[in-house]
């Protein structure tokens, strides 16, 4: 799979529907035959993968030593509602309520491409979130990649 780009707004219909925009549909032909998966984000958002990087997140889980009670804690709480969304003949996915709520998704809705996973925000969360961007995004930005430049050299 390429990596995931853009940014699409989207309303939710009266039962929870959500069309998949047409230029996130052509980035994820696999979504038709195998599903997808939508669970919560760390923050109050949603969070949707390909069932194929799914599969990658769960393999890294069943790496964690299952008798270790914060890995345990983890993974019951990085998968809880976690739900697979198959799109119909119209291209449309039904959002759980439980995840709808969790998020506080009413009816209009940003995705937001992030690498391999979308980002699922309720229209004005999303748009307090991009308002909060770090003072200096340049430090953040150094630090982080000085981190991942460290971690590779080991």
């Amino acid at each position: 799979m390429s990596f995931l780009i853009g940014e699409f707004e989207c309303k939710l219909d009266t039962k929870g529907r959500m069309m998949i925009p047409a230029g996130l549909k052509k980035k994820l032909p696999e979504a038709e035959s195998e599903g997808l998966v939508i669970n919560r984000g760390f923050k109050k958002y949603l969070v949707i993968y390909t069932k194929k990087e799914w599969d990658i997140k769960l393999d890294e889980l069943s790496k964690l030593n299952q008798y270790d009670y914060k890995n345990i804690e983890f993974i019951r709480y990085f998968t809880r509602g976690a739900t697979e969304l198959i799109p119909d003949s119209t291209g449309r996915v039904n959002l759980p309520q439980v995840l709808l709520d969790y998020a506080g998704i009413k009816n209009d809705v940003v995705l937001t491409c992030q690498l391999g996973h979308i980002e699922v925000w309720e229209k004005e969360a999303h748009r307090v979130m991009i308002e909060n961007e770090p003072a200096d995004f340049a430090a953040l930005a150094g630090e982080v990649m000085r981190t991942k430049e460290r971690e590779a050299a080991k």
